[in-house]
């Protein structure tokens, strides 16, 4: 019971912060640039619910419009690597033998560098930006995603349909996406729901460190990191976009996890 009440309260806020973000010109009650010097670093009140910035900039609308770049970020790096993921497994689950050691090789080499330490290394390379944060988060993420889909094309391949398919002598490129990839994508959906808080939580920690988003467009990891330099006499700077990323990211596990369970409950 407690576990559904954790699942319920979670796509709720879910919900929220996507309505929030798509409709956000109508939500923020002011605008997230505009720089007020009659109301620097005033703490939260009526006019300004999560208070103001050093230069008077409410801090809720910049959280707001934020949320906006925070997700698309997410969804589009999702998004990359799901394809290059499931694409990557089903060919190399499909083809098995020689094919499918090399490939699954590769993957294996990819995971034995940390993650997070990869992207830094390329942002670096290739400079800050949305766009550059994007790619390299989605062609970063995407060796889990292909070993799932490799595990259930391995089994897909056995199938009646694909053998019959084989043998009317249809061309391996109509196998894969006819037959295999539609029946070995199920798992895959859930992977990207956890996957989305691991992009958020990843686009976040680049944005505070300077390397992703930049300014005066604003996320919730680079408003994060204008608050460091004044919490002793401005907490409400970190305090607000924190619990919004911890809670943000802790509902897509949780959804995630769920949909998992369901998923191995249904098999």
């Amino acid at each position: 019971m407690k576990r559904d009440l954790l699942f319920y309260l979670s796509v709720i806020f879910i919900i929220v912060v996507v309505v929030a973000a798509v409709f956000a010109p109508y939500i923020a009650p002011y605008n997230p640039y505009a720089i007020d010097p009659n109301a620097v670093l005033q703490p939260p009140s009526f006019h300004h619910i999560f208070g103001t910035d050093r230069v008077g900039r409410d801090v809720f609308s910049r959280m707001v419009f934020a949320g906006r770049i925070s997700m698309e970020v997410s969804l589009l790096a999702v998004g990359i690597s799901t394809i290059i993921g499931v694409i990557y497994g089903a060919v190399s689950g499909y083809f098995g033998g020689w094919v499918d050691a090399i490939m699954m090789r590769f993957v294996d080499i990819m995971l034995t560098f940390p993650v997070f330490f990869l992207i830094l290394a390329v942002v670096v390379v290739l400079g800050p930006g949305i766009f550059n944060v994007m790619i390299v988060i989605g062609f970063t993420g995407w060796m889990g995603i292909a070993r799932i889909v490799r595990a259930e094309s391995l089994k897909v391949r056995e199938y009646g349909f694909v053998q019959a398919s084989k043998v009317l002598g249809k061309s391996n490129v109509y196998i894969l996406f006819k037959h295999i990839i539609p029946n070995a994508i199920s798992p895959v959906i859930v992977y990207a729901t956890l996957g989305i808080g691991s992009a958020i939580l990843t686009e976040s920690g680049l944005s505070f460190l300077g390397l992703g988003v930049q300014p005066p467009t604003a996320s919730w990891g680079s408003i994060l990191s204008e608050g460091k330099d004044v919490l002793q006499v401005a907490w409400w700077m970190s305090f607000f976009p924190g619990v919004v990323i911890f809670l943000t990211v802790i509902s897509f596990t949780i959804l995630g996890e769920k949909l998992k369970k369901d998923d191995r409950d249904f098999r």
